[in-house]
């Protein structure tokens, strides 16, 4: 066999073999199963529940037919107070709420949402969370409690409205005695101003009120509040207060879970969350505002801004429910230091350069 025809039979021979080497391995490389995750929220209907569904909406467009999560509604396997520890032991892969449905394990998890306001919104403690240590802080805290869950924050919320009264509130004193329901350190904040707190679900507030259990509520929105009938048992309704003026939802797993993914499916969780972010801004806006038009025209509910003096007592009783906890609790008092750092930076340059909006709306609406 000439040179030449020798080096042709040999080249061949390298094709096939590795033709063949191909052949035979190819049958050993199976494709990963699909993944499901079993998610819980604590929101049984209504306008958060959508907004669950939205961030599970994108997970799937994402990943494809890689992961599936399994959206369940409230206490379809635990109740809402157990969600948390169900996803650390693994009951359930993942959870849809807020940190206030679990604040009694740690009272510094209510500052990952509905702490005190420092002059910022629900967007700027995002802000803290992602680029101001809160994340490292919030992680730190599970290491604290032992928890095995894996947790994003998303859907910066509008300071909630004070809620539904019998009368209209025209100054601070009318609060003290007052039965009112609400969730997470606001109830320490409005128990400073004299008020008797109950924390209950969001699906008890309007029997309670109707029974005469409270006297008063919050829950959180004009359209979740129309939705449980609140302007059947009041026609009395107060926009703004800093009982809870920012709040998001935490969506959390169970971190052996989460940890057991491939790492792009990890990053569509994370990213998913972040994006869900804009999407629950504008349409959520918008739904509260045409709902609150309703509640007016349809229902004849008396809509009211809360009085300044009702806000700065409850400014006053952040102070001194934030200076007791921190006196009790070290990393309570890191955190807060660590908010007010980055509010005082973050909101002097926003109230610098933000012009007056109401001052331009009033211009065109009177």
């Amino acid at each position: 066999m000439s040179d030449l025809n020798r080096r042709k039979f040999l080249r061949g021979s390298a094709v096939a073999g590795a033709a063949a080497v191909g052949s035979l391995a190819a049958p050993s490389i199976a494709n990963a199963a699909p993944v499901t995750l079993k998610m819980q929220a604590a929101w049984g209907g209504g306008i958060f529940l959508e907004n669950a569904k939205s961030y599970v909406d994108r997970v799937h467009a994402m990943a494809g037919k890689d992961l599936k999560i399994d959206l369940l509604s409230v206490n379809a396997v635990v109740k809402t107070s157990q969600m948390q520890d169900a996803v650390h032991r693994g009951v359930l892969d993942a959870a849809h709420y807020v940190p206030a449905y679990w604040y009694s394990k740690s009272k510094t998890a209510s500052l990952f949402g509905t702490g005190p306001c420092f002059g910022w919104s629900s967007q700027e403690v995002l802000g803290w969370c992602h680029y101001g240590g809160g994340m490292e802080l919030f992680n730190e805290l599970m290491g604290k409690l032992g928890l095995n869950v894996v947790s994003f924050f998303n859907s910066p919320m509008p300071a909630q409205p004070l809620g539904w009264f019998k009368e209209e509130i025209k100054d601070a004193s009318q609060m003290s005695g007052l039965k009112y329901r609400t969730v997470g350190l606001a109830a320490d904040v409005l128990m400073e101003m004299g008020m008797s707190v109950v924390q209950l679900p969001g699906g008890e507030i309007q029997p309670a009120m109707k029974s005469g259990l409270i006297d008063a509520a919050e829950f959180n929105n004009p359209t979740s509040d129309r939705d449980f009938g609140m302007q059947d048992v009041s026609k009395d309704y107060h926009l703004a207060s800093f009982h809870q003026s920012q709040e998001f939802f935490e969506v959390t797993f169970n971190k052996k879970k989460f940890n057991s993914l491939p790492s792009e499916l990890q990053s569509i969780l994370q990213y998913a969350s972040e994006a869900e972010n804009s999407n629950f801004y504008w349409n959520n806006t918008k739904r509260y505002s045409d709902d609150l038009i309703k509640l007016q025209n349809e229902s004849g509910v008396r809509v009211h801004r809360t009085p300044d003096s009702v806000m700065q007592a409850q400014l006053k009783a952040w102070d001194v429910v934030v200076d007791r906890l921190s006196a009790e609790d070290e990393f309570f008092a890191k955190v807060i230091a660590s908010q007010k750092a980055y509010a005082k930076d973050v909101m002097n340059y926003l109230n610098l350069n933000q012009p007056d909006y109401k001052l331009a709306y009033n211009h065109h609406f009177g």
